[in-house]
């Protein structure tokens, strides 16, 4: 899929990755939604997610907030508070430990509250972007606070890039459930 280019584009996209993810997890059976990943599923890549996702919950938790982060950078710059993506002390450079603090923080959320704090998020930031123009969304360094970059982007990688990057992670425990 194309990266978007414009907010029509953008809010498809989402929409679209969105409905794609939530199938590919519907269609696992509840019981496995809520169990742990097989302990092989860890050796999977070498990226510090096949460590770090122990459930489809961790998965989900990620995809909220990374959004929750879109969302408050956003209303914060807006609100007139020069605010960083993301928040103090983490940089591009370490922020793996942060992931692992949300995980943290939602150890006692079950997965049906995971997808209803995902569903919600995802509204949230759709209707963000419903609210922006495209020259908003898309014009690199319309705001100070994006840097080199456009708002769409950050948008774009808090949603459909994202959802992609958390389908082939569940379809992969999909196929793995396949061969138990």
């Amino acid at each position: 899929m194309a990266r978007p280019q414009t907010k029509d584009e953008l809010i498809a996209a989402a929409n679209t990755q969105f409905e794609k993810f939530m199938e590919i997890l519907e269609s696992i059976p509840p019981a496995d939604r809520e169990a742990d990943f097989p302990p092989a599923f860890a050796d999977y890549g070498s990226e510090a997610h096949w460590q770090r996702d122990k459930n489809c919950k961790d998965v989900i938790i990620h995809l909220y907030e990374w959004q929750k982060l879109w969302l408050t950078w956003v209303s914060a710059n807006m609100g007139g508070e020069n605010r960083p993506f993301l928040p103090y002390p983490y940089t591009w450079k370490n922020y793996a430990g942060m992931n692992e603090e949300f995980k943290a923080q939602h150890h006692n959320t079950s997965c049906s509250e995971a997808l209803e704090l995902l569903r919600t998020s995802h509204d949230d930031v759709l209707e963000r972007v419903q609210a922006l123009s495209n020259e908003e969304l898309f014009t690199k360094k319309y705001f100070s606070f994006t840097g080199t970059t456009s708002l769409g982007s950050y948008a774009v990688s808090a949603t459909s890039s994202h959802y992609e990057w958390a389908i082939k992670k569940i379809r992969k425990y999909k196929k793995s459930l396949q061969h138990l």
